[in-house]
């Protein structure tokens, strides 16, 4: 209970520990099958983000009492068959109702005690290293607004479905014990929650940050989501950008991501087995800056 991390974790003996974690949102897309597997890989990413392995599942649904039946069980399959995908038993749940459809899940996971991933697990010179692009705020957005192509959203539903299993394989295969997952924070906001409980600073190179394809073309048309706004102003106190980069990049940053990837920390030691087995896995990594003595976040160009 001492730190901002990912999951409550309950150790169980000096093998086991439970960890527990919820979390639940609107719709970010207009297909329910879609919303209901972008859900429930959302939620099951905060067990990948403390190093654990999700293995049970219970619904949370809020569903208007004139949604349409088959609606409703779309977006229960979707979640339903991303759990499976996952190895995950999805063990019941509870519905009420509500004017706004919500959906989630409760997940449990098991972690090794000794083989978290903590948010102040980070040490001077780690490598931070990301596993999905950014710019899905500005996305979704846009298509909550009308404003998206069908293959920006296809893109962009296809890495918000994507779980964070391989990535929490790589974590616990290679012992870090660094790391977080990229959400409604966005990149900066999370960021500085390790740098923070780690007791150090993060430079990031702006020009290593992935993106999707679409994202720069939605920031120009500035479809962000309220919340980069409230991110920056939260947390932009905080971190310092080197003058080239623009207001439109910077606000990207702060974007707010659904179903993001991990931000690991991994030590110079390791980085090449790393990248290798990484590889092996189909895993996109990249390297996006490190962890420094200091404090806040430095962004340059």
């Amino acid at each position: 209970m001492d730190g901002p991390d990912d999951a409550a974790v309950w150790k169980l003996d000096e093998d086991r520990a439970l960890v527990v974690t919820t979390d639940f949102f609107t719709p970010v897309v207009d297909t329910p099958y879609e919303y209901g597997a972008i859900a429930a890989a959302n939620s099951l990413s905060d067990i990948y983000a403390m190093g654990g392995t999700p293995f049970l599942a219970l619904n949370i649904a809020a569903l208007p009492p004139d949604l349409p039946v088959e609606i409703s069980s779309e977006i229960l399959r979707g979640g339903a068959e991303k759990c499976r995908q996952a190895g995950v038993v999805v063990a019941g749940g509870h519905t009420v109702q509500d004017k706004e459809p919500k959906f989630g899940l409760v997940v449990l996971g098991f972690v090794h005690p000794q083989k978290m991933l903590t948010k102040n697990g980070v040490r001077p010179g780690d490598i931070l290293v990301l596993t999905k692009p950014l710019g899905f705020g500005v996305t979704t957005t846009a298509i909550k607004q009308g404003k998206a192509s069908e293959a920006d959203t296809l893109e962009v539903i296809g890495w918000m479905s994507r779980l964070n299993q391989l990535s929490g394989q790589l974590a616990s295969e290679f012992d870090l014990h660094g790391g977080t997952d990229i959400t409604g924070f966005g990149l900066l906001g999370h960021g500085l929650e390790l740098a923070n409980s780690s007791g150090l600073g993060l430079r990031l190179r702006f020009e290593n940050l992935p993106f999707i394809t679409c994202a720069q073309k939605y920031a120009q048309d500035w479809t962000f989501p309220g919340g980069a706004s409230d991110n920056r102003s939260y947390y932009g106190p905080q971190v310092r950008f080197n003058s080239e980069i623009t207001e439109m990049n910077q606000m990207l940053t702060f974007d707010p991501q659904t179903s993001g990837g991990l931000l690991l920390a991994v030590p110079p030691e390791k980085l090449n087995a790393f990248q290798k087995r990484a590889r092996e896995l189909g895993q996109p990594i990249w390297l996006i800056g490190e962890a420094v003595p200091g404090s806040g976040i430095e962004v340059f160009a």
